[in-house]
């Protein structure tokens, strides 16, 4: 049963790791990867000497670390309050508002925050100006201050519930006794959160937490580019996904990109072996 997952990621996954050689040469869609002449690290070097590498490097970096810092506290939470919910109607009903928007794709979720921060009959202006906090509509998609806080919030607002979803599972698989226990030894409720269910559920937390720090130098790709896509947003929403998108592929520098990419890659690997040797010493880790 497990040959057509193997096959699956053996073929989109393993077999296209010899385009990273086109990192090493100025390929030629007409040379091939055999006939483009190498030319070793240039074009790392050109990376790395590029007047955007530290703006892109920052904002990458930056909004990674929200989405981590917010992002993922936030899906534990949800979990423990709907674990407390009594009412399984109310439960489901939640559950469901939290985690349909999963679903969605990035264009279809980038136009409701588009049309909600709209400056002609935006949804968010129209209130700011009911409530009389602003005199005129605020152009949040072309002010850098705001940026960040939109991206981070329509991540969080996209992904919290299916990411809840699985804490609820781990939080089911938690002996009912110990808390039938603890209640009879007095503890409260946030007593037995603290000293029951985090506990129980810390090797879940554990393995997510790895593979986000794994994971940190992808900031987003298809937000980004929707959400960021003004000429005057470039400073705070160019990160390296993006930036190998646009001087990479639109302007047919595909070494370039490839260098960026596998640049990231290694980076990646790299924190995720540090994340998975930290959690080792905690007790609990990938491999």
């Amino acid at each position: 049963m497990i040959w057509p997952a193997l096959i699956f990621i053996f073929v989109f996954s393993y077999l296209p790791m010899y385009g990273v050689l086109m990192a090493f040469q100025d390929y030629s869609l007409f040379k091939g990867f055999f006939g483009s002449q190498w030319t070793g690290l240039k074009h790392f070097e050109a990376f790395f000497h590029s007047p955007d590498f530290f703006r892109v490097i920052r904002n990458t970096i930056v909004i990674s670390l929200l989405k981590l810092f917010i992002g993922f506290p936030a899906p534990i939470l949800l979990a423990l309050m709907l674990n407390e919910v009594r009412n399984m109607v109310f439960k489901r009903v939640i559950q469901t508002i939290s985690y349909l928007p999963h679903f969605l794709s990035w264009v279809i979720v980038s136009g409701f925050t588009i049309s909600l921060l709209s400056v002609d009959n935006g949804s968010l202006n129209i209130l700011l100006q009911s409530l009389g906090l602003t005199d005129k509509p605020i152009n949040f998609l072309s002010t850098p201050e705001y940026f960040w806080g939109i991206i981070v919030t329509t991540n969080l607002w996209k992904e919290i519930g299916f990411a809840t979803i699985v804490y609820l599972a781990a939080i089911a698989g938690v002996d009912q006794s110990m808390y039938e226990a603890a209640s009879i030894d007095g503890a409260n409720k946030f007593k037995q959160i603290f000293l029951i269910t985090l506990p129980s559920i810390t090797p879940v937390i554990l393995i997510f937490l790895i593979l986000n720090i794994g994971g940190l130098l992808n900031a987003g790709f298809d937000d980004l580019l929707l959400l960021g896509s003004s000429p005057m947003l470039r400073d705070v929403a160019d990160v390296i996904d993006t930036y190998a998108y646009r001087v990479g592929i639109i302007n047919n520098r595909f070494s370039y990109a490839a260098a960026v990419g596998l640049f990231k890659a290694i980076i990646s690997v790299g924190l995720l072996t540090m994340a998975n040797y930290l959690a080792r010493r905690a007790g609990s880790s990938l491999w």
